[in-house]
């Protein structure tokens, strides 16, 4: 099983960590089997702050998707709406245990030298 280190805003890396956000959303996903998440706080943060585990990925329309994992999204139906607009699937990392990591990370600790657009194995 591999991992996946995941470029994530901080308002939404926060909701994570509290477990308001229980799903993160994707417009593509790994080809290989994963098994955590390795969260990238973004700007202004711009550090590794923990790891989550996936314990399923979601798959269909947005529409589809969106009602099943809205209840705990962590995002409004707006901001998922523009996010998937055009987009005929979509797809959500189902999350599990977090491990927020007592000190902050660097990118460089896990062998990645630039935050992803998307994802990077780890």
């Amino acid at each position: 099983m591999s991992s996946i280190l995941l470029s994530i805003n901080p308002e939404h890396v926060n909701n994570i960590i509290l477990g308001i956000k229980k799903y993160e959303y994707r417009t593509r996903v790994a080809k290989k089997d994963i098994e955590k998440i390795i969260v990238y706080c973004t700007s202004p943060t711009m550090k590794v702050l923990a790891e989550v585990e996936i314990i399923d990925i979601i798959q269909g329309d947005p529409e589809e998707v969106w009602n099943m994992t809205k209840g705990f999204s962590g995002i409004t139906k707006d901001f998922f709406d523009d996010y998937f607009k055009n987009r005929k699937k979509a797809y959500a990392y189902k999350l599990g245990k977090v491990l927020e990591y007592k000190e902050p990370k660097e990118l460089s600790d896990f062998g990645v030298k630039f935050a992803p657009q998307s994802f990077v194995y780890v």
